[in-house]
């Protein structure tokens, strides 16, 4: 059965990680509180992400948290993740969804409401929404903001996590905008100490999911 993406949804990205050991990123994460974990690597070969991803699943699986593979459909479904996410420039969630099948989680980017309700049509489960605030992680992104997010709320009945600039002290914004999740990359994953950072969003959207 498949489980639902909420709360705080961390992606584990080796830039915003420093060069850290992404298996102990995640671990802590997951101490903190995350409800989900996307592992996002676009620069890592096939071999190399297929074995992070497999030790990432264990971890999540080991803490309850749902794990996710970004872009990849081979590679979630070979290395048995929960699901795969898809942005705007990758495969088309349609494509995506005959890939991995009807049992795993199947997320979309989506900054518009035809964006959104396209990618619910073709089988989305969840739509990452953003970007709600200005991003260091993607500095060029369009903020469509939470008033954004509440439009694509209205249209659609997916699950909605919002992305981009968030951080403990706007998490709550996202929330009441009608998030059933925020999605932080720089903001845990960048911390000093990740385990902390993810308990404070976490502490801020408590209630809230």
């Amino acid at each position: 059965m498949k489980r639902l993406v909420k709360g705080l949804y961390v992606i584990v990205d080796p830039e915003a990680a420093r060069g850290r050991d992404l298996v102990g990123v995640t671990a802590a994460a997951v101490r903190g509180g995350a409800d989900a974990v996307q592992l996002r690597a676009k620069g890592m070969g096939g071999r190399a992400l297929y074995e992070t991803a497999c030790a990432l699943r264990e971890v999540c699986r080991a803490g309850g948290a749902v794990f996710i593979v970004n872009d990849r459909a081979d590679v979630a479904a070979a290395a048995d993740a929960d699901g795969v996410h898809v942005g705007q420039e990758d495969l088309p969630v349609a494509q995506v969804r005959r890939a991995v099948g009807p049992g795993r989680i199947v997320g979309a980017s989506a900054k518009t409401v035809d964006l959104a309700v396209q990618a619910v049509r073709e089988g989305a489960d969840y739509l990452g929404v953003g970007a709600m605030f200005a991003s260091p992680t993607k500095p060029g992104s369009s903020v469509i903001g939470p008033e954004g997010l509440r439009e694509i709320r209205a249209a659609v009945r997916a699950t909605i996590v919002g992305i981009g600039g968030v951080d403990a002290g706007n998490a709550g914004l996202v929330m009441r905008a009608g998030a059933d999740g925020v999605a932080v990359i720089s903001a845990v994953v960048g911390a000093e100490d990740v385990e902390a950072a993810a308990r404070r969003i976490k502490e801020a959207i408590r209630g809230m999911a």
